[in-house]
């Protein structure tokens, strides 16, 4: 079974290097990898050639203008021909070499099953050996008790997004949310959790730079219930959704 790893970059310079050779040792065989540019104007691009020749003909990489991040995450997904895709964003990476084997393993296991999602760290943007916050996903909840998978760690079958569709580029900040409860609760997609930490994250991603970005995720992520026609206590909601982060610091 063939898994697709998609890596959105754009003036990356500073980190896709660990991101590539992150994916270059793992020990899953059957890799696809697809590096999407958004036409950077640093040496994003002479990193990932430079690094092509390692991935012995499974890399693809394209750079153009996009519309942003997940317009970039859609053209990975369209030109993807894995049976199973994940993303790993252009300033982090795997914790370990197996991580990829770990989830597919699951795959082999149960050729039914739509998803597989995990745990990640939080590290720091200049020494990712020191964790800053480990977000522990655990078993499935309802999106609406403040429950949602680490996006990063989510893989999901490719006949997933061609069933129930790709990310909404209306959302500027939570279109990740928006997809996973969609896929979760409207469609009731099935998954499993493996019960492990896949992915080291960065601190400091475009929702976290600043107390107004994360006002406007929260508020589009109850505008994410509103479309997909699930209810929702918006009094409560943030409370919800935040408190349970703050404890894993």
């Amino acid at each position: 079974m063939k898994i697709s790893i998609i890596t959105v970059a754009f003036n990356s310079s500073a980190t896709i290097r660990e991101t590539l050779e992150s994916v270059m040792i793992q020990t899953y065989p059957n890799i696809e990898y697809i590096v999407v540019d958004g036409l950077s104007n640093d040496n994003t691009i002479e990193i990932v050639k430079e690094f092509e020749s390692n991935f012995n003909g499974r890399m693809r990489w394209v750079s153009e203008k996009d519309k942003g991040l997940y317009d970039a995450m859609n053209k990975g997904i369209t030109i993807a021909k894995g049976d199973v895709i994940g993303f790993l964003n252009s300033d982090d990476l795997f914790c370990d070499e197996y991580s990829i084997e770990k989830v597919m393993r699951i795959f082999a296991l149960n050729d039914s099953l739509d998803s597989v999602y995990a745990d990640l760290y939080y590290v720091s943007q200049l020494d990712t050996s020191r964790i800053i916050r480990h977000w522990v996903s655990g078993k499935q909840r309802s999106f609406s008790s403040g429950w949602h998978p680490a996006h990063p760690t989510l893989y999901l079958k490719k006949r997933v997004y061609v069933k129930y569709g790709l990310f909404n580029l209306d959302f500027r900040l939570a279109a990740d949310f928006e997809i996973m409860l969609r896929f979760f609760e409207r469609y009731r997609i099935s998954t499993y959790y493996l019960k492990d930490s896949l992915v080291k994250m960065r601190l400091g991603g475009a929702t976290n730079r600043s107390l107004k970005n994360i006002i406007y995720q929260n508020l589009e992520c109850l505008r994410a219930f509103k479309i997909n026609e699930i209810n929702v206590n918006k009094a409560s909601y943030h409370l919800l959704r935040l408190l349970p982060k703050l404890l894993q610091f």
